[in-house]
């Protein structure tokens, strides 16, 4: 019985992106930190970056790749980042069964308040914290996307109705099988509390210059202890992960805002428009100008007028 309510929901899940996400790419929803994801055919490994976040893939299915770690999301599993993280990733699809999925950006505001709840009301082992996983999707979540799903499709619920089942969804995520390893890491303790500090600075300030030992200095470690901390937690050496976060910053606002490759260089802070398109080069696989061409016709953004229109009467 309880398959075939997971099923019926599953299958309503879909139902409901096939028209909130009518087009390949990202659609924003009526709901500002909640988008839709759509691909109608398989992608090849691609470096993305993921702000913290919940991904619940309702069809088809999506791999991550950071550092000898595999995460899969698909139908059975949904994927859940605790800090901003760039990582390599391909996708299943096809114009039969497109890829759906649903993101919802993390509020750590709110987190803080659900983390501090959790433990509060119940003493709980504090496991290893962990920047990226993936877990089953149980029938709780499900259930809870579907509500949310639902309420999208009109302006008045995504305002009175939609946040608060966002904030239920964080709470699943708290409470689930890996819980206590992100409640770790989204109450920031310890060395990956410090880590995670030094990431979102990165990701608010990744025009400036941006030294390691400042950096390490800031969170209260020695430049050694940093390396080898912020690699345990990335996968990457600080310079690595600064470069990849102006390169994934810089594609964006030629993608967004139409930017020439030299002024999007000089935007997140390279002196040298020559190195910026042979570092960008070097990470993305081909030159600037042809990475926006394809990447524009994968992230085209739905203005929320569109999403309104696409709004199914009650």
């Amino acid at each position: 019985m309880l398959e075939q309510t997971n099923s019926a929901a599953q299958q309503r899940m879909v139902e409901l992106l096939y028209s909130l996400a009518p087009n390949e790419g990202y659609t924003q929803s009526l709901l500002e930190g909640v988008r839709f994801m759509r691909s109608n055919r398989p992608l090849r490994l691609t470096p993305v970056l993921y702000e913290p976040s919940i991904v619940i893939v309702c069809q088809g299915r999506k791999r991550g790749y950071l550092g000898s770690e595999v995460y899969v999301y698909d139908a059975m599993h949904y994927l859940v980042l605790s800090v901003p993280l760039p990582f390599i990733s391909e996708t299943d699809a096809s114009p039969d069964e497109p890829l759906l999925a649903v993101s919802i950006r993390l509020n750590m505001a709110t987190v803080a308040e659900l983390v501090s709840m959790v433990e509060h009301g119940e003493a709980r082992s504090m496991s290893s914290p962990q920047c990226m996983f993936s877990t089953p999707l149980k029938m709780s979540m499900t259930n809870a996307t579907v509500r949310l799903l639902e309420a999208l499709r009109s302006p008045e619920e995504a305002q009175v109705l939609a946040p608060s089942i966002v904030r239920e969804i964080c709470y699943r995520v708290l409470v689930d099988e890996q819980g206590g390893a992100v409640r770790t890491a989204l109450a920031q303790q310890g060395q990956f509390g410090r880590i995670a500090k030094a990431l979102n600075r990165i990701h608010a300030d990744f025009a400036e210059p941006l030294e390691v030992g400042r950096l390490a200095s800031e969170v209260g470690m020695s430049t050694s202890v940093f390396h080898v901390h912020f690699k345990a937690v990335t996968q990457n050496t600080p310079l690595q992960y600064i470069k990849s976060t102006r390169l994934h910053h810089a594609r964006m606002m030629m993608i967004r805002d139409g930017l020439p490759a030299a002024a999007a260089a000089m935007r997140v802070g390279y002196e040298s428009p020559s190195q910026f398109s042979r570092e960008f080069k070097r990470f993305f696989g081909r030159p600037p100008g042809e990475e926006v061409r394809e990447m524009k016709a994968l992230l085209t953004l739905l203005p929320p007028e569109r999403i309104e229109a696409l709004a199914v009467p009650h």
